[in-house]
Parts: C-alpha cells; structure tokens; sequence
C-alpha cells in the first residue's frame, strides 16, 4: 500500500513539474522566433547587435519583476495576502518603470549603451528606440510571473505551457507579418516581444483571478504586511544583481585568451546548448516551496530521480557522435569551432550537475524563509568563478572557452556547498521545516 502512494505521489509531482519546465523551455523558442525575423533585415548584423544590446540591460528589470514568481507562491495564503502582495508588486513595478525611463529617455541610456555597452555612436538610438518598448514588456513580465504564483501555487502548472502554447503562436504569427511586410527592425523584435509577453500575461491573470476568487479570506499562516514580502524579497533581488555580474566578468576573461574569437563563440555554443538542458529544471525550487513541508520523502526522492538526468544528457551530447551531429546539422557549427564548442561542453557537465541540487537548496530556503543565505551563497559563487577565471586566463590561456566553462562550474560548485551548508544548520538546529517556516517567519514579523 505505501509503494502505491508514493507512486502516486511521484506521478503528482510529475504533473505538477513537467509543464513548469516545459513552459521554461519554451522561452528559448521565443527568442528563436525573433532573432530568426531580425536576421531576415538587410542589415541584420546592426538590428541583431542593437536588439542584443538592448536585451542585456532589459534582462536586469526583468529579473527583478520574475522574482514576484517566488515570492508570490511562497507567500500568498489567502486574499488579504494577495493583496498585500499586489500592492508591492506595483511599488517594485513602477520603482522599475522609472528606472527604466530614466535610461530610455535621458542622456544616461546614452552613457550607458555607449560606454559601459560599448555600442557605436549610430546604434545607441536605435538601441534606446528598441529599450523604449521592452520597458512595456518589464510591466507585463513582471505581472505575468504574480499572476503565475498564485497558479503554481494551486497546482495548477498546466497554465504555464498553455499560455507559452498561445504566446509563441501569437509570435510567429506576427513575425510573418513583418517578414513579408519588409518592415523589418530592431523595434520589431521587441514588438514580438511585448505582444507574446501580453498575450501570455492576459491567460495567466484570467486564471489567477478565478483562483484568488476561491482561497479563503486570512489563513492560519497569513502574511501581515508589505514589510514582510519586502523582508522575504529583497535578499533574492540583491542576490540576482550579484549573479548578473558573472556574465561580464566571463566576457572579460574570455577576451585574454589565446584565440578571443574561437573562445568566445565556443563558450557561446555550449553554453546555449547546456541552457538549453537546463531550462527544463529550473522550477525544482517550486517543488520543495509547494510539497516539501508535508512530504519531504517523497520531494527527496523526485530531486534523485530527476537531479542527474541534465548532466547525463549533456554527457551524451560531450561524449557520443550525437553531439557532433546536434551541434552541425542543428545549430550549423563545423569545423574548429566544432571541436572547441564540444570541449567546453565536457566541462559543463559539472555546471549540469551541480544547478539541479543548487534550485532544491535555494527552494529550501524559501520554505524556511532564509532567503538571506542566498546573498551569502550568490557571492560565494561570484568570488570562486572570479579566482577560477583569473587563474585559467594566467595559467591555462590556451583553454579558451572552456575557461568560462570552468569559471561557472566551480561558481556553482561553491554555492551548493554554501547553501547547503546553511540548510543542514538550519535543519538541525530548528528541526522539521514546517515548524520553523511560515509560521516562524510571520511570528517574527508580528513581535516587531
């Protein structure tokens, strides 16, 4: 009789967490739509490289509004705390808003796209042109992921593929439309964007909405003001701009070896494909947040089952002729660059590894609301990728790509000691998580 609960309970999890990866999975799609329309412009590589530029500084905002996903499943119990979690979610929203106009439309977005960016004189316009859109997108984004807290939370995680379903229909549709209208631009792509992001905020919220109409008006474990989402948010924001640093200090490193272009173009490629694996197992955090509490076993057991599975898939692509073939006749590599992209890929096999025990930890940390730790962790990470990077670039130049490769391995590597380390602390010393979770939290918050 146990074994057929727990398979039951393995097939809910299953349910529950195949449509969030698919739905994280999907988004590569997206992307693929639109560089696939810009390339089509007869002046691809100036539209491709503004829209690029664009996009680097607009995954910043974006980060920060896909947070409100976590906190919102994590948080929000009942009414009153969906709308406690509204009303901050529109603080963060237009504290974003300004920000982002102020690079848009002042002489800083100029300073930044051309120095700190390194654009040309004639992109930055352009640049800023393509920006003053994707500042919509932030809004929408970031509305989508409050709304899809509440649907991962009831369980409901179908909702998150069907409106990725509907929202890359809409792309593709409207990619055509400007392929074969000739009106081809870097707004364009961002048009495509900020209209796939609307459409899939609009199904999210229409579900989210029927769900909010059905929880109770206050729970047990209710969250009693803004300053408690603040509380549990602001560790995770201040975390993500630590991890946005990695990317840039990469690129930097990468750009002193001994071939610059075989390195960079390399690690590009692998890295895409390694993301690509990756994307699908994004969402274990939501797994512990949701199921952990009540049947810690059993989310144990998923976290073994699925935990190895990316860096096997990434093995066969590093170590089988079926990398070779995905890299050619799929992404249109050949050649060196071949050979130097499946090299990088062996070493991110222990990135693969490491993220899916990384995402359990970080998860852990939500339900024991210790989201501090992560600032800890996401520094750790930082500084041992940077030791990493500056010992490769001295020492092992000749590496290339695989340089970064190893930078964020070993990045990683670093945060799941940390992080688990201060789990383990914290499960000795306070006991059973639903013990010392919500309940702990929001008693501190209501001593205040």
């Amino acid at each position: 009789m146990q074994k057929t609960e727990e398979a039951l309970s393995m097939k809910s999890l299953f349910i529950f967490f195949i449509p969030l990866g698919l739905s994280a999975s999907l988004v590569t799609i997206s992307h693929i739509i639109i560089n696939s329309t810009l390339v089509r412009a007869d002046n691809s590589e100036f539209i491709l490289a503004s829209y690029a530029i664009a996009m680097s500084l607009f995954g910043i905002t974006e980060r920060l509004g896909n947070l409100l996903r976590q906190t919102c499943s994590s948080l929000v119990r009942d009414k009153n705390s969906y709308k406690l979690m509204s009303h901050f979610a529109f603080y963060l929203i237009v504290s974003l808003m300004l920000v982002a106009i102020s690079v848009a439309y002042t002489p800083a977005g100029d300073f930044i796209f051309a120095k700190i960016f390194g654009a040309n004189g004639n992109m930055v316009e352009d640049i800023k042109g393509i920006y003053q859109v994707l500042i919509f997108v932030t809004i929408f984004s970031a509305l989508r992921c409050l709304a899809q807290g509440i649907i991962i939370y009831n369980r409901q995680t179908k909702w998150l593929t069907i409106g990725m379903v509907i929202r890359l229909v809409a792309m593709y549709l409207l990619s055509l439309y400007f392929i074969h209208s000739g009106q081809i631009s870097g707004k364009s792509g961002a048009i495509i964007f900020l209209i796939g992001m609307m459409i899939e905020c609009l199904i999210s919220f229409i579900e989210a909405r029927s769900l909010v109409l059905k929880m109770p008006e206050k729970h047990e474990l209710q969250i009693e003001s803004k300053r408690t989402i603040f509380k549990f948010y602001s560790p995770l924001m201040f975390s993500s701009v630590i991890v946005v640093m990695i990317g840039p200090a990469v690129n930097v490193s990468l750009g002193k070896t001994v071939n610059i272009e075989l390195a960079i173009a390399s690690y590009a490629i692998a890295m895409s494909v390694t993301q690509l694996i990756l994307s699908f197992f994004t969402y274990i955090h939501q797994i512990v947040i949701n199921f952990y509490g009540d049947h810690n076993t059993i989310v144990k057991k998923f976290l073994i089952v699925i935990g190895f599975v990316p860096c096997i898939l990434v093995g066969i692509l590093s170590y089988t002729p079926l990398g070779g073939l995905f890299l050619e006749h799929v992404i249109g590599v050949n050649g060196r660059l071949l050979d130097a992209s499946l090299q990088v890929l062996k070493v991110t096999m222990l990135m693969a590894l490491v993220f899916p025990f990384v995402d359990f930890y970080n998860g852990l940390l939500m339900v024991y609301k210790r989201t501090k730790v992560t600032i800890i962790s996401q520094s750790a990470n930082f500084v041992v990728t940077l030791i990493a990077l500056i010992i490769g670039v001295n020492f092992a130049a000749q590496w290339n790509g695989s340089i970064g490769a190893i930078g964020l391995s070993f990045g990683f590597l670093a945060e799941l000691i940390v992080v688990g380390s201060f789990v383990h602390a914290i499960e000795r010393k306070e006991g059973k998580a639903t013990m010392i979770g919500i309940k702990g939290f929001l008693k501190a918050d209501k001593n205040r």
